[in-house]
């Protein structure tokens, strides 16, 4: 692949079986400075669900509602995983790594003008932490660590932890926790569902649902210069040809998902030496949650589903729960003990048959599968998973749903099988394995399924300082979930390729595409 322009070729190491992954970014020498103006325009190929991050974990609220809020801390794009101060100016860590105090900054103003204070981070964190009946808070028992949240003056916020935490700033810097105003939230703790009130770089416009998404530069923003645009539009383009297109046309310079090999060999074709490419292992993965279990997963073929997939779709690696390549990821010798993760598939399905009719199942077993209409990956990995359960003698109906039903039918529980996605913002078990507690302590768990074995596991391993120990316990949450119990199945690891015009700069990618777009750091060049 060549765009006329150098690049820096960089070699990351990951599973043994996935032999030198590339990451490619623009040689360091085209760098620019700087330059103010201009309205960057992008795409999101689904419409939010709802505006309010502490409820929703997808990116089709988060990519075009993310301008307009800032964070206690939050994730440094240009040196991720590093985390930096956003409204905090500073922070301490009590000996005994118990007590975190943060001093918040001054002068820093809400969009209508009135001044942020430590009361407005202590109720955005009593909400996300302690959320009041009938509210959602979708990473509550991520912080099941945090005894209160005090606010002892107007520049003060202490988190009182019942335990020393690993990690626990960069559990605070999640992506999803947008800053509200108390004043709001005492009143009607929903209103953000449904409303924009920021201190964010960029003020809200508009949002036209099937059109596009607008924001403005907030002309009182705290941080000296930035942001360098004038503004943005998100563009909501749900058609992956139509997508294509508009990056194609310059209509769009960037969409901050993905898309496959085909379609960025496709791009750089057209657009030569006028579009970059970045690519990295992605922090993401498609899960599916079913009866009968075990069966379901025995029948799929991982290995090969990688080989032909990633040939097509922006997935690749298999694994486990946590990320393949990261450090507490599994070894290939371990994932070839768990259900469906083997190398002989015949010897697999044999098993799943005969399990299907043990469970009384009959030859032709129909059942719908429900999936979200985003083409990329899910279709091709859904039809990917009718077509290996049609190896099993198990007739499927793939029903692919605008993401606000998707979501909540998953919420309810109303399908027999469902597409879901396990994506997040860092590689730390906390934050990886909170979705799968028990139901009644994970809002995030769409299985249903209550299981006090994996929540003892989970807060067990949360509480552990050594690494030889917490792995072992994450290899028993690990095993329980996707073997012995099968309440999900992971399917395959994605990959992320992110093409986009060499007019935007300041852009980097990340192993996630949650902490992006971080727009207050982006600007164009002529």
């Amino acid at each position: 692949m060549s765009t006329g322009r150098p690049w820096r070729v960089v070699r990351s190491v990951g599973l043994g079986w996935l032999i030198g992954a590339l990451v490619l970014l623009p040689a360091l020498a085209t760098a620019q400075q700087p330059r103010r103006g201009g309205t960057l325009v992008y795409i999101v190929t689904a419409e939010p669900p709802s505006f309010d991050g502490h409820r929703e974990t997808t990116f089709a609220m988060l990519h075009p509602v993310k301008p307009h809020y800032n964070y206690l801390v939050k994730f440094d794009t240009q040196n991720y995983p590093k985390v930096v101060g956003d409204l905090a100016e500073s922070w301490t860590v009590s000996r005994d790594g118990r007590t975190y105090t943060f001093k918040i900054r001054q002068g820093v103003r809400w969009h209508d003008g009135s001044l942020l204070t430590a009361r407005d981070i202590k109720a955005t964190y009593d909400k996300i932490i302690f959320p009041k009946e009938g509210v959602i808070s979708a990473r509550q028992a991520m912080y099941h660590m945090v005894q209160r949240v005090e606010a002892p003056d107007a520049q003060t916020v202490v988190f009182r932890l019942k335990f020393a935490s690993p990690g626990f700033v960069e559990k605070l810097a999640s992506p999803f926790n947008f800053v509200y105003k108390a004043e709001i939230l005492e009143r009607d703790p929903r209103w953000y569902e449904r409303n924009i009130m920021g201190t964010g770089p960029f003020r809200f416009v508009e949002y036209v649902r099937g059109s596009h998404w607008v924001g403005r530069r907030h002309d009182e923003y705290f941080k000296p210069g930035l942001p360098y645009l004038d503004g943005f539009r998100a563009l909501f383009i749900g058609s992956r040809s139509a997508m294509i297109a508009a990056l194609k046309s310059g209509q769009a310079l960037i969409e901050f998902r993905g898309v496959s090999p085909a379609e960025r060999d496709d791009l750089v074709r057209t657009l030569g030496d006028r579009i970059a490419v970045q690519e990295q292992p992605w922090n993401c993965n498609l899960i599916v949650v079913f009866t009968p279990r075990r069966a379901l997963t025995l029948a799929v073929d991982r290995w090969g589903g990688s080989q032909a997939l990633s040939q097509i779709a922006l997935v690749r690696p298999v694994g486990a729960v946590m990320r393949p390549g990261s450090e507490y990821a599994m070894s290939q010798a371990e994932l070839m003990r768990l259900a469906g993760y083997g190398r002989n598939i015949t010897a697999a399905r044999q098993q799943a048959r005969q399990l299907l009719r043990e469970a009384g199942v009959p030859e032709g077993f129909s059942f719908t599968l429900k999936n979200r209409n985003i083409q990329m990956p899910y279709e091709p990995v859904g039809v990917y998973l009718v077509d290996q359960w049609r190896q099993i003698g198990l007739n499927v109906r793939h029903e692919q749903q605008e993401t606000a039903r998707y979501l909540a039918d998953q919420r309810a529980g109303n399908y027999e099988a469902t597409v879901d996605f396990a994506c997040d913002f860092i590689d730390d078990p906390d934050v990886q394995l909170v979705k799968f507690l028990s139901a009644d302590v994970s809002p995030l768990n769409y299985g249903g399924y209550i299981d006090r074995q994996l929540d003892a596991w989970y807060f067990r391993q949360s509480r552990t300082t050594d690494k030889a120990e917490r792995t072992r316990i994450i290899r028993q949450f690990e095993r329980r979930l996707l073997d012995e119990q099968a309440y999900v199945m992971y399917v395959l690891w994605w990959w992320r390729i992110i093409p986009y015009w060499r007019t935007l700069q300041g852009y980097k990618t990340t192993t996630n595409h949650y902490v992006e777009p971080d727009l207050e750091v982006y600007w164009l060049s002529p």
